[in-house]
């Protein structure tokens, strides 16, 4: 048995980090949690989660929800993995920022958008992610023309906004913009993404009624 367990759905924001669990290459224990059964909402998993939501990890005891503090959490805890720039390097701050760029704007901007609400301007002044529009100039201008968000290699960032954009883009909750697909295809290539796909794919399979 595993120090790190995972408690996920095959069809939910768990498919992000089990790519990020993949890259670090660590062993974990996985918990699949089915919605139409409740276990999501089970005293047990309440008392892990009190959200009542999925993704979230147990590694040595210390629960961590949320994706982006997942992600940041698990390249931390793995440095050998090299998917985070060390604490004292400048690049710490380019990569936090898209991190949380993305659990913030992005993730408030297509919520929004899938709720059918477009703000008006003044309604955006006080939103955190301002507009759609403001969303994705912002996005484009970080991936454009570049391999990583940071630095020279591969990080955690990288994990997630292209998990976002192609999930979004997929979904119609995303403009598909060629910055965009050349960005997120490019780390979908990923061994450990591919994996991750296969074995969340093959869960989903499982759970489809026979006949």
């Amino acid at each position: 048995m595993s120090d790190l367990v995972f408690y996920t759905n095959p069809m939910s924001r768990g498919r992000i980090i089990r790519w990020m669990l993949e890259e670090i290459g660590q062993p974990y224990d996985t918990r699949v949690l089915r919605w139409e059964t409740g276990e999501t909402k089970s005293a047990d998993y309440l008392a892990i989660n009190p959200m009542g939501k999925v993704p979230t990890i147990v590694h040595k005891g210390v629960v961590v929800t949320e994706c982006a503090a997942i992600c940041a959490y698990l390249a931390d805890a793995f440095p050998q993995a090299g998917l985070a720039p060390p604490a004292d390097s400048p690049l710490r701050g380019p990569y936090y920022r898209w991190l949380f760029f993305g659990a913030g704007p992005i993730e408030q901007a297509v919520g929004a958008k899938a709720m059918n609400f477009e703000p008006t301007p003044e309604q955006g002044s006080s939103l955190g992610f301002g507009s759609m529009a403001d969303v994705l100039s912002t996005i484009e201008q970080g991936v454009k023309d570049r391999a990583y968000l940071v630095g020279d290699s591969f990080t955690a960032a990288d994990l997630y906004l292209a998990s976002h954009l192609s999930w979004g883009m997929n979904f119609g909750t995303i403009e598909k913009r060629a910055a965009f697909e050349a960005y997120a295809e490019r780390h979908l290539q990923r061994p450990a993404a591919k994996r991750a796909d296969e074995i969340d794919d093959a869960l989903i399979a499982e759970a489809q009624p026979a006949g």
